[in-house]
């Protein structure tokens, strides 16, 4: 896998180096172009994913599993809100694939006419409260959350995680005043387990891959909000065979094991 973005002078020794290869071979831009890479599996080049922070393990591991069977193809990840990455992608970020915490954010895609197919869901979560394994705040319910003095920290309300949590609140009756909003849910984990805050509300699946860092406490409501997470390729893309290729493995028996063994519901 590649990262994203690379610095400025990492590119252009990257550049020059690509420029020398194709001098020297006499075939310019042989990188990423299927004829020119030969995959055995037919497909080749570079993916450029763009997911929600709360898919950053699962869709590290699904990347992996996809350049092991497509060889001559690399996946790039790029991971945050929801909302910060539809906004990305908007206003012209060369992403090819979309997967989202939530269907809102999905919808702006749409909206932009810039979702390829028709989006598809590949797997739920819920929130729970996470604290510092010695749980300093003395949590043990959600309403807990709404004691004097004690430092919560959510996602913002345009994230899906901080929908989901004013959505809870409103159905617990529980009012939490955050010390912090956070944009994605990894800051608000990240509060937790440095010990800057109390308690945090995060996925289900965040609190699984914190494992000992953090004690999770669940929320008990008898209608909890599900987010549903929808993928689609996007229509600017170059690389829609690549793109669908990725989208098949995340909705496909491979991939739900992957998501259902780090505690992701099913579609």
């Amino acid at each position: 896998m590649r990262k994203l973005f690379r610095k400025p002078a990492a590119a252009a020794a990257a550049l020059v180096l690509a420029a020398s290869l194709a001098a020297c071979s006499g075939s310019a831009g042989a990188t990423d172009t299927p004829a020119a890479t030969g995959s055995t599996s037919g497909l080749s080049g570079t993916l450029t994913v763009f997911a929600a922070a709360s898919l950053q393990q699962t869709f590290t591991q699904l990347a992996a599993t996809f350049e092991k069977e497509n060889p001559k193809a690399k996946v790039s990840l790029s991971f945050d809100g929801s909302s910060t990455l539809v906004s990305q992608i908007t206003q012209g970020a060369p992403a090819d694939v979309f997967a989202s915490a939530d269907q809102a954010n999905m919808a702006k895609l749409e909206n932009a006419k810039m979702a390829a197919d028709t989006p598809a869901i590949f797997a739920t979560n819920l929130l729970t409260i996470v604290v510092p394994p010695n749980n300093p705040a003395n949590i043990k319910t959600f309403a807990d959350l709404g004691r004097p003095g004690v430092k919560v920290v959510v996602c913002a309300a345009q994230v899906p995680c901080g929908a989901a949590a004013k959505s809870d609140e409103a159905s617990a009756g529980v009012v939490v005043k955050p010390v912090s909003e956070e944009l994605n849910v990894t800051s608000v984990l990240g509060k937790v387990t440095s010990g800057e805050a109390d308690a945090g509300l995060v996925y289900v699946t965040d609190a699984t891959a914190a494992g000992d860092r953090v004690k999770a406490i669940p929320l008990k409501l008898a209608h909890p909000t599900v987010n549903k997470y929808p993928i689609t390729a996007v229509s600017t893309s170059n690389n829609q065979a690549l793109a669908k290729a990725f989208i098949a493995l995340a909705t496909g028996p491979g991939g739900q094991k992957v998501l259902g063994d780090a505690g992701f519901g099913a579609p």
